[in-house]
């Protein structure tokens, strides 16, 4: 069996008000326009979750949002503890999953770790390892269950970041 994970990091979010918290911080107009682009790339390339989990920080919830328009019958669950999880914290909640194609959506460095401790092999692609805002990777794994996915153990489908189709 193939079990399929899609890791987006967030898109821009907007740092213009000065003492906002972090966890508060909404999308800027370049996240709101490249969050769309995203979900139709996802979209148009058949990789659509069964389910998605997502950051309850303001400006994932807002990512996903925009992303979703692009399939709007996956469901998503809003998790507090994902809000800058580390890739250990990722692959332990991703282990209690029982869909087979699973959406993560959340913060760098721990978005961006977690994609690179997961794939047997790095994309080819320069802006993987700093993994910048909207930056979505597409792993397999031949696994019947989350619960035999360890590190270095996917094989990396797609990467993309938003300016790759604007």
């Amino acid at each position: 069996m193939t079990l399929r994970l899609i890791l987006m990091r967030h898109a821009k979010s907007d740092w213009s008000e000065p003492g906002q918290d972090d966890f508060d911080r909404r999308l800027n107009d370049r996240g709101r326009r490249a969050a769309p682009l995203v979900g139709r790339w996802l979209a148009d390339k058949g990789h659509i979750p069964e389910i998605a989990l997502v950051s309850a920080a303001r400006r994932t919830v807002e990512t996903w949002d925009l992303v979703a328009e692009a399939f709007p019958t996956v469901q998503a669950k809003v998790l507090k503890s994902l809000y800058l999880a580390g890739p250990d914290a990722m692959l332990r909640l991703l282990r209690q999953k029982r869909q087979s194609s699973v959406l993560v959506l959340a913060h760098n460095p721990g978005i961006g770790e977690c994609a690179s401790l997961l794939a047997r092999t790095p994309p080819q692609h320069a802006r993987f390892d700093d993994y910048p805002t909207g930056a979505t990777t597409v792993l397999d794994f031949d696994a019947e269950t989350w619960s035999d996915v360890g590190w270095h153990s996917g094989s990396v489908r797609d990467f993309m970041v938003p300016r790759d189709v604007n």
